[in-house]
């Protein structure tokens, strides 16, 4: 399969746009916001968002990560354990100049926005991501909340659910975050993890941040959607993330979230594993459904950085929408993919100013 040049690229995500008659409506006053400066939502209508990424992690999350990850829940490729850097040589996460390269080369190849998936308990920085997003010229969204049970700090076992979402509340009031994610169940869903996602439900309420979530391949990602709503929030605010593991190409529950209103991510895209995505993708646009779908790479893998020969940050649109394109998806449909669909799911209208 031949991967997408910047210029097709460019051709997909900006020109596509002229010919996509749907052009998304946004509530008056809504923003994206980002780690720097809240922006308008057609300032993003250029290229690819991509809804859940990983510019900052701690280098001791995934090897963390890669112990608990159990191999027969992993239809779709994880992450694999990586070395720590050299002595003297910062791990890829952490090095500031090596990043601006990566998000620099990705603005080249059609993504004008970066959503990262981390927050403390994975070793997040925002002070990092402020310094990328400024050096390289990529607009980042940040995210606030908690993992999966495996991750949590050990407060989380203590505080109540009021507890948590005044927390979570307060962090969204007080700081440049644009969303709750990824707010995950490792496997079942534990009693914290449930308390957790009342919690960021509530917190949802209080702030009108959207959220995304981590399931084990789809795992309980109904189960998800239950209890978010259950609290008050809209599904057509959250997106119900990894189920593109779910490999089913009836996507009968790939159908039954879409059908109620909520969005579906295929977020480990632009790889050798993706093609068994590709008919449920195309499955679920027949059925009407390309308006809940949204696209990522996960990104986490310093062998993918382009520095090292890989593909880079812009994966999935480079990589996965070519397989898409092959198999019969019409270019405004990928366009509204790839750039109309995050742009809605990110615009929220606060209900308090920014803090400067």
């Amino acid at each position: 399969m031949k991967s997408l040049t910047r210029r097709e690229a460019i051709g997909i995500l900006g020109a596509g746009a002229c010919a996509y008659a749907a052009t998304p409506q946004f509530p008056k006053g809504a923003i994206i916001r980002t780690v720097l400066k809240d922006i308008p939502p057609e300032d993003l209508a250029g290229g690819a968002t991509l809804f859940h990424e990983h510019m900052s992690l701690s280098p001791a999350f995934l090897p963390k990560f890669a112990a608990l990850s159990r191999p027969q829940n992993a239809p779709v490729a994880a992450p694999p354990p990586q070395p720590a850097p050299p002595p003297g040589q910062a791990y890829f996460l952490e090095d500031l100049e090596l990043m601006v390269e990566e998000m620099r080369a990705a603005g080249k190849e059609g993504v004008v926005c970066l959503v990262d998936a981390g927050h403390p308990d994975m070793g997040r920085s925002l002070d990092f991501l402020k310094h990328l997003s400024s050096e390289s010229g990529m607009p980042i969204v940040s995210s606030a909340g908690y993992y999966t049970q495996p991750f949590y700090p050990p407060e989380v076992a203590t505080l109540s659910e009021e507890q948590i979402a005044q927390e979570l509340t307060r962090q969204a009031n007080t700081a440049p975050f644009g969303a709750f994610g990824e707010i995950g169940s490792w496997d079942e869903i534990t009693p914290d993890e449930r308390k957790v996602f009342r919690a960021v439900g509530k917190a949802h309420v209080a702030t009108n941040l959207p959220i995304y979530t981590h399931t084990a391949f789809g795992k309980a990602a109904l189960e998800q959607l239950d209890i978010l709503e259950a609290v008050g929030v809209k599904p057509q605010r959250v997106c119900i993330g990894h189920v593109g593991g779910l490999i089913d190409l009836k996507v009968e529950a790939h159908k039954a979230l879409c059908k109620r209103g909520a969005y579906i991510g295929f977020d480990r895209q632009g790889g050798p594993g993706d093609a068994r995505q590709v008919p449920m993708v195309m499955a679920l646009i027949e059925a009407g459904y390309a308006d809940n779908l949204l696209f990522a790479s996960d990104f986490s893998n310093a062998a993918q950085l382009k520095r090292n020969g890989g593909p880079g940050y812009a994966k999935t649109v480079t990589l996965f929408a070519p397989k898409l394109r092959e198999a019969g998806a019409k270019e405004e449909t990928l366009h509204g993919i790839l750039v109309d669909n995050p742009r809605r799911f990110l615009a929220f209208v606060p209900k308090k100013a920014r803090k400067s």
